[in-house]
């Protein structure tokens, strides 16, 4: 556990079965779960697939967590979510039910054998730039706020679904 709470920024993505639903239910358990608490959940976006592109787009969202829990706690509480919603590791940013990153963790930089911190591809990825500018407009990655590198990312094509953050708690 950590000291003292932290927020943290995660990111949630799938394009297989109800990707609402299964995002929804993550952050749920994460929510229900000891050491963390979502404080801001950011609309649904639908994304064109990144990476391997011939797949059936996603919906991502990014979501804010105050945690007591250590970078690798909160990663292994995500793995542990997304085994339990039955993802399925196989293809390289193929299509999945569900998948959770950290994005940031306070202001730490972190690189260990489980989790790096900032995400190294996250500034790469509108579909989380878009969406965590909404809930953390502010925060600062890379010594510049989130709402600064949006403008500079590739957005086109990303499309809100929802019309709030309030979706996951229906």
């Amino acid at each position: 556990m950590s000291a003292e709470p932290v927020l943290a920024a995660l990111g949630l993505g799938a394009n297989l079965g109800d990707p609402a639903s299964a995002m929804a239910r993550a952050l749920r358990m994460l929510n229900d779960g000891e050491g963390a608490e979502v404080v801001a959940v950011s609309k649904l976006y639908r994304t064109p697939p990144w990476g391997l592109v011939e797949q059936p787009p996603f919906i991502n969202c990014c979501a804010l967590v105050e945690t007591s829990l250590s970078p690798e706690a909160l990663m292994q509480r995500c793995l542990d979510i997304e085994k339990e919603l039955k993802r399925v590791r196989d293809v390289r940013w193929g299509p999945r039910l569900i998948d959770i990153d950290i994005l940031t963790y306070g202001t730490r930089a972190l690189q260990t054998e489980t989790v790096t911190i900032p995400h190294p591809r996250m500034l790469e990825r509108g579909f989380v730039l878009m969406p965590l500018a909404e809930i953390a407009p502010d925060m600062a990655v890379n010594g510049r706020p989130v709402a600064e590198w949006v403008t500079e990312a590739d957005i086109s094509g990303i499309v809100a679904v929802s019309d709030d953050g309030s979706w996951w708690t229906a």
